[in-house]
C-alpha cells in the first residue's frame, strides 16, 4: 500500500464528503478508493469513516488521522518546493506518451516555451492513440482522453474535460438539406473517426436526453486532422473535440450544427505510477500543459 497515495485520497474524501467526489477528482473509482480506505482501517486497527448506504461520517480517530495526514501532505509539498527552488531547474530525463490528435494540437505548441524554461531537461514525447503500457513503455507520464478510466495500480489527474460537437463548413451548409434535428442528419455524407468507441453510431446529448441512432460513413478516417481538413473542405458532416475544432471555428472555416446536442465528452487524464513518486520535472511539465490547456480546452481547470 502507498501510504503516500492513500494519505491524499482519505483527505480528499473528508474535504469531500463523499467516496464518490473525491474519486471524481482524483480520477479513479470510488470502488477503489473504498478498498483503499478499508485496507488502511485494517492495518491500523481503527475505524476512520462510519459508512452506510446513504451517509458517511467521520470518526474521532479518522478526524486525528485527517489532522495529522494533511500535516504530513503539507510539509511534503512545502519540501519539493524548497528543493525546486534551490536546485533552480528543471532537470534529466522525461518521457511522456499522449494521444496523437492532443500531442498535435496542444502539447507541440507549448513545447518551445516549455523547454526554453527548462534548458537541462530531456524530452521524449511519444504520440500514439493506443492506450500503452507506461511502465513498461518506461513513460514517466502519460495523457489519456477518455470517457473514464479502468482501475489499476496507476495515479490519474483529471486536468479538464473535452467538449464533442458536430460541425460543418459554411460553403457545405449553404447547398445542403436543412439540419434542424438529429433526424436531419440521414440526409447527409457524415465522415466517421475510425477510433471512436462507435464509428457507425452516435448517441447525441439533448435537451431530451440521449439521442441513438446508426448511419453509415461516407468516409471514414483515423485522424482528427484528417477530419477537419475533410469538414472544412465541404465533404460532410462529422465530430470533432474542441482543441481541434476551436481554431477552425474562430476562422469562420467551420460552423457548429445541431447547437444544442453534443457527444458524451471525454475527459483528459495524466496518469502516473505514483501520486507521491511525482518528480519535478513531471511537476513542472503539468503545470505548463494546464496554462496551455486553458487555450484551447473549454473546461480545463
Amino acid at each position: 500500500m502507498d501510504k503516500f497515495s492513500v494519505m491524499t485520497a482519505y483527505c480528499r474524501i473528508v474535504e469531500r464528503g463523499s467516496f464518490a467526489r473525491a474519486a471524481e477528482d482524483l480520477g479513479v473509482s470510488a470502488a477503489l478508493l473504498s478498498k483503499e480506505i478499508k485496507l488502511l482501517e485494517e492495518s491500523l486497527g481503527s475505524i476512520l469513516l462510519s459508512r452506510t448506504t446513504r451517509s458517511m461520517s467521520v470518526t474521532d480517530a479518522g478526524q486525528q488521522y485527517y489532522e495529522e495526514a494533511l500535516s504530513i501532505l503539507e510539509a511534503v509539498s512545502k519540501l519539493d518546493g524548497r528543493i525546486r527552488e534551490v536546485s533552480g531547474s528543471v532537470k534529466g530525463q522525461l518521457r511522456i506518451n499522449a494521444p496523437n490528435s492532443f500531442g498535435q494540437a496542444v502539447i507541440s505548441p507549448m513545447l518551445p516555451a516549455f523547454l526554453e524554461k527548462h534548458p537541462d531537461l530531456r524530452l521524449t514525447l511519444s504520440l500514439d492513440d493506443r492506450v500503452v503500457d507506461m511502465i513498461e513503455g518506461g513513460f514517466d507520464l502519460s495523457i489519456r482522453v477518455r470517457s473514464s478510466l479502468p482501475d489499476s495500480s496507476l495515479i490519474a489527474r483529471r486536468l479538464g474535460r473535452v467538449q464533442q460537437c458536430l460541425f460543418a463548413s459554411p460553403d457545405y451548409l449553404e447547398t445542403a438539406p436543412a439540419l434542424n434535428q438529429p433526424d436531419d442528419i440521414k440526409a447527409h455524407p457524415v465522415i466517421g473517426f475510425l477510433l471512436a468507441d462507435h464509428v457507425s453510431e452516435w448517441s447525441l446529448l439533448g435537451p431530451g436526453g440521449p439521442h441513438t441512432f446508426s448511419f453509415k460513413p461516407h468516409v471514414k478516417v483515423g485522424s482528427s486532422f484528417v477530419l477537419r481538413d475533410l469538414l472544412i473542405a465541404g465533404h460532410g458532416i462529422g465530430t470533432l473535440p474542441d482543441f481541434i475544432s476551436q481554431a477552425p471555428v474562430r476562422e469562420g472555416k467551420l460552423v457548429r450544427i445541431l447547437p444544442a446536442f453534443s457527444l458524451q465528452p471525454r475527459e483528459v487524464f495524466a496518469v502516473s505510477a505514483s501520486r507521491f513518486g511525482m518528480q519535478a520535472k513531471v511537476s513542472a511539465f503539468l503545470d505548463h500543459l494546464q496554462r496551455a490547456m486553458k487555450d484551447c480546452i473549454h473546461n480545463a481547470l
